[in-house]
């Protein structure tokens, strides 16, 4: 009869099952944290009605007027997961002011790179049909974060005149109207800095070339075109116009420009020049002084300015408004035909009763 031997199966003893049980537990409890970091850091947080948002954040503010200004207007879902994040990434020290685009469905983690960063996202400035810098200030402060006196008060000072290498005439002629990118924090004196660069990048090349055929100076340039400026409604008339004072400037005949009487008086809205207003004691009285005034008397538009650069050769000497009102100009070689020109204008401004 054979023999078998039974052979015992060992159980681990209670001190190895503890200590397994324990292991177990401790990786459940590991991967439960690491899937709740991953959720605060990763997870999407950023729940908006819309694609993306715009969120300020105004020079000087800290981060629990982030915090607060995240969840009041409804742009993060957990204020807890986004100030734990921030935290770690050590942002609340950190906070940049801006005009920041946030998008839709973005997780904190990308949130706080983009205000850590300070990544903002630009605006368009646009300033045109402006006569002063105080109108400048105006424009550009409806898309920056300084309000129009901070502009205002900075480009008045006389300082900047020579700093820039202008004269206080002749300051208004470094800012040009156009569209230009800029940071929503974007101050006064940046600004500024940035039109003088601007400025000089406008007429660096071809324009530079055709004003020196004109034997004329940047700010004579835009000096003559901010009288095109003011007296043409209609693009396609400034080259003929500024024809005109060409031919009146290389004749040594008085512009006797309108405009400038305006400007000497303080008063754009005047219709009518009288007689009287000619005698007004001014550098600008273009009546009275012949050449050019100090300075220009508007800041005018590109298309201005070009089109005292692409001056039309004619040979008219005067021109003034139709007598249709239809905002153009009825142009004379001779004083003669202009003078009928000019007596059929004013018939037309006394049956409409226009004096002033």
């Amino acid at each position: 009869m054979a023999m078998f031997e039974r052979r015992r199966t060992r159980r681990p003893n209670k001190i190895v099952r503890v200590s397994m049980l324990f292991v177990l537990t401790g990786l459940v409890i590991m991967v439960l944290v690491v899937y709740k970091f991953y959720g605060r850091i990763y997870e999407v947080n950023v729940s908006l009605d819309e694609e993306q948002e715009i969120f300020y954040i105004p020079t000087g503010a800290d981060f629990e007027f982030v915090i607060d200004h995240l969840e009041n207007e409804g742009i993060i879902e957990s204020r807890k997961s986004f100030r734990w994040v921030a935290i770690k990434k050590r942002y609340e020290n950190n906070v940049k002011p801006g005009r920041y685009k946030i998008r839709n469905g973005i997780s904190n983690n990308e949130l706080v790179n983009m205000f850590r960063s300070g990544s903002q996202d630009p605006v368009m400035v646009v300033f045109n049909n402006v006569r002063t810098l105080d109108q400048v200030a105006g424009k550009v402060s409806v898309y920056l974060e300084g309000d129009s006196a901070d502009f205002a008060t900075y480009m008045a000072d006389t300082s900047l005149f020579s700093k820039y290498g202008f004269s206080k005439e002749t300051f208004t002629s470094m800012f040009i109207p156009n569209t230009y990118e800029f940071f929503w924090t974007t101050d006064p004196e940046q600004y500024t800095d940035r039109m003088k660069k601007e400025y000089e990048d406008f007429w660096s090349g071809e324009r530079d070339r055709k004003a020196k055929r004109l034997e004329m100076s940047r700010s004579e340039v835009i000096t003559l075109a901010s009288i095109v400026d003011e007296e043409t409604m209609y693009n396609d008339e400034n080259e003929r116009v500024a024809g005109v004072y060409v031919n009146r400037l290389e004749s040594g005949i008085a512009l006797q420009a309108d405009p400038t009487l305006k400007f000497a008086k303080g008063d754009f809205t005047v219709k009518r020049i009288l007689n009287e207003d000619k005698k007004i004691e001014s550098p600008y009285n273009t009546y009275k002084y012949k050449g050019l005034p100090p300075g220009p008397i508007s800041i005018p538009s590109v298309s201005a300015i070009d089109g005292v650069l692409n001056y039309e050769d004619h040979n008219y000497i005067f021109f003034c408004a139709k007598a249709d009102f239809s905002g153009n100009h009825a142009f004379a070689r001779t004083l003669s035909e202009h003078n009928r020109n000019a007596r059929a204008y004013q018939k037309a401004l006394n049956k409409r009763r226009i004096y002033r």
